[in-house]
């Protein structure tokens, strides 16, 4: 469903990927983990068709940059960036428009029941706190119920309900043969919701985990070796 061939991003002499491999087939999650300035971001953008790069990025067989595989995703960016002059239902409503759906007011309905935002259908984009951001941009991501749905770190300004059903959300999106993929820095909010754990650090991936393969320690301890052990090389070099 995602497939990343060799996907490089470089900005000036900076390379925030290098050489990304990546494939997340329907019904999987993959999750990104790695420190702030990792390149999660970048690679999402990048999966998105929303900056240049080279290599390969298709979404069920589409360019990533198609109309085609555009019609197949759902976004959630780091940062929400809703209309500020467009009400809660005017920014699923405009959805609805762009998509050209049909029959998607009880979908929108259930979204902002299920988001705790039935009552600020009214509320101006500019209105809205931080956390109400985070889950209009979830609600419009996801009225049309797309193939392939990107979450880049969806759970930072959530209030403890939103993450509760945000979570529950990503499982029955799996449970129902989406495509995941989640970038993240919090690793107790991966919980069991994956197949395959990407640990990146310094534009790479460092480590991919598998659920099905016996990797004894647990993530965390995972993480922190890898990061460390990157820390400590760029010691060691910094002192030659």
């Amino acid at each position: 469903m995602i497939k990343v061939r060799n996907l490089t991003k470089k900005y000036g002499k900076l390379t925030a990927n290098d050489g990304i491999n990546l494939t997340v087939n329907a019904g999987e999650t993959a999750i990104l983990l790695g420190p702030n300035g990792a390149g999660k971001s970048t690679l999402i953008k990048s999966i998105c068709g929303l900056l240049r790069f080279s290599g390969e990025v298709t979404i069920d067989g589409y360019d990533c940059r198609s109309l085609e595989a555009k019609r197949l995703m759902g976004y959630v960016p780091e940062i929400p960036t809703p209309f500020p002059m467009l009400t809660v239902a005017e920014h699923l409503e405009f959805i609805a428009r762009a998509y050209k759906l049909s029959d998607w007011q009880g979908r929108a309905d259930a979204l902002l029941q299920r988001f705790e935002l039935d009552d600020k259908r009214n509320k101006l984009g500019k209105e809205l706190s931080k956390g109400m951001q985070q889950k209009i941009s979830v609600c419009c991501a996801l009225l049309p119920e797309p193939k392939v749905v990107i979450f880049d770190e969806p759970l930072v300004g959530l209030d403890p309900h939103g993450i509760r059903e945000l979570k529950a959300v990503v499982s029955e999106l799996r449970d129902a043969g989406k495509a995941l993929i989640v970038s993240t820095h919090i690793i107790d909010s991966v919980e069991d919701s994956w197949d395959t754990t990407l640990i990146m650090n310094k534009g790479r991936f460092a480590r991919e985990i598998r659920r099905s393969e016996q990797f004894g320690d647990d993530l965390e301890q995972i993480y922190f070796s890898i990061i460390d052990e990157g820390k400590a090389s760029e010691v060691e070099e910094g002192a030659e």
